[in-house]
């Protein structure tokens, strides 16, 4: 597909196209949440929701019926105006971004030849990570709208949660532009339908062109920093029940806070169609089914998008179910000591391999062994180790090995315990009785 067959649509197909997007968006936002539930309470040995409706499947309507009738509260502190705004700047944004990404190739529908999507641009994927970026305002400016202080802190880690994996994020779809030579995302996709050959050792393989493969330090440099971007766990750290209480989010309630939340599982959806457009064939089905070559026309590859796309989404949450939160600054060591330094030097392999290389063979060779060389120098340079455990030059004098307060410590009285023993005094009630009853 070429960017001259959009823009040529009638007003009407494109109202429709964006009608479904947005369906698919809501809809697939209300699915996910009970797969999330499921897959969850499968692996903890629990049912998840099994009352409403077949296998549980009208929990989450239950759910989004009951933000919708809870009392909006406003506290006393609130900025109105920004606070009122914030949560749909981030659903806007994040359905937005929906307007570039490629479900499909050229069809019928109606009489009239079009593209599975709604527009395409040179800069599209730039699109996409204007929206990403200009999310985090709604999360920034509904944390200090609310006018306290843990969704004060909230906002300020996701500001610089984003800042850190925007940047990672940026720097690994670099090396997918230098081998597709173009922004859009049709025309990525449509660079990854050739199957370059390999020799390896003597055999001759047609690995596929996904750039999962053929750039696989981006492609995990890209999960990780997608990962961080949404403030999925174990990267949730905006949102810490455990410190924050709930995060950006706290003084939100009804549909407002319904906003945040329909604007995260979009985001969800949104990096996850993101990874599979640069790195996964996006549409085109993959091997062997690609073999049948009527895999890739008609609306065949929206089975094998969705098919990527529920994978993706399946990462996430298990993810969320198997690893817990990390500490706020080993996620900024990890973004900003780890993944950018390999992007950087990564980008510089993959060029250097560009401009030397002569054959599309030989490119796909170099870049895979590459990639696997880089990973394993960053696994064995940057990944963490324990320190060993040295004994301190004097004795720990805590009890079993841990610091304790002195037997003897003395807590001095509060102001509220002095007020009541002075009041008590004045009315003939003891000092020492007070104590006893305050203690």
């Amino acid at each position: 597909m070429s960017l001259d067959m959009f823009g040529h649509d009638p007003w009407w197909l494109i109202l429709i196209k964006i009608l479904v997007v947005f369906v698919f968006l809501i809809v697939s936002t209300i699915l996910v949440i009970w797969f999330e539930r499921r897959v969850v309470g499968r692996m903890q040995h629990r049912p998840g929701p099994n009352r409403h409706g077949p296998f549980g499947l009208l929990q989450s309507v239950a759910d989004a019926l009951k933000l919708a009738l809870k009392e909006d509260i406003m506290p006393t502190l609130a900025d109105k105006a920004v606070y009122f705004i914030a949560p749909i700047i981030s659903a806007m944004c994040a359905i937005t971004a929906w307007a570039v990404i490629p479900f499909g190739p050229e069809v019928s529908i109606f009489g009239h030849k079009t593209a599975l999507q709604i527009t395409d641009l040179p800069v599209a994927v730039l699109v996409v990570l204007a929206c990403s970026g200009l999310g985090v305002y709604g999360i920034v400016l509904g944390g200090w709208a609310s006018g306290s202080t843990y969704p004060l802190l909230g906002a300020l880690r996701s500001a610089a949660q984003v800042i850190s994996y925007e940047v990672a994020l940026g720097l690994s779809i670099v090396a997918v532009f230098m081998l597709s030579g173009t922004m859009s995302t049709s025309g990525i996709v449509a660079s990854q339908a050739e199957n370059p050959a390999v020799n390896i050792f003597g055999l001759e393989f047609n690995v596929p062109g996904w750039y999962a493969i053929l750039l696989f330090p981006s492609f995990v440099i890209f999960v990780i920093s997608m990962v961080g971007e949404t403030n999925r766990a174990p990267f949730d750290l905006p949102e810490a029940e455990s410190e924050l209480v709930g995060g950006f989010h706290t003084e939100y309630s009804s549909l407002k806070f319904a906003m945040f939340f329909l604007a995260e599982y979009i985001n969800m959806f949104t990096v996850s169609a993101m990874c599979t457009t640069l790195f996964l064939g996006g549409w085109r089905a993959p091997w062997p089914i690609s073999i049948w070559g009527a895999a890739n026309t008609g609306f065949w590859p929206l089975l094998w998008f969705m098919g990527k796309l529920v994978l993706l989404m399946f990462f996430f949450v298990w993810l969320r179910g198997t690893m817990p939160r990390l500490r706020y600054d080993q996620f900024m060591r990890l973004g900003w000591k780890v993944l950018i330094p390999l992007n950087l030097v990564w980008i510089l392999v993959v060029a250097g391999i560009r401009v030397s290389s002569e054959q599309e063979a030989g490119t796909a060779k170099t870049l895979i062994i590459g990639g696997v060389i880089l990973l394993a120098v960053g696994v064995i340079f940057f990944y963490p180790r324990r320190k060993q455990y040295q004994a301190p030059a004097v004795a720990d004098l805590g009890v079993g090995g841990f610091p304790v307060p002195p037997l003897d410590l003395k807590v001095p009285p509060s102001p509220r315990t002095k007020k009541i023993a002075a009041s008590r005094e004045a009315t003939g009630v003891s000092a020492s009785t007070t104590t006893e009853e305050e203690g």
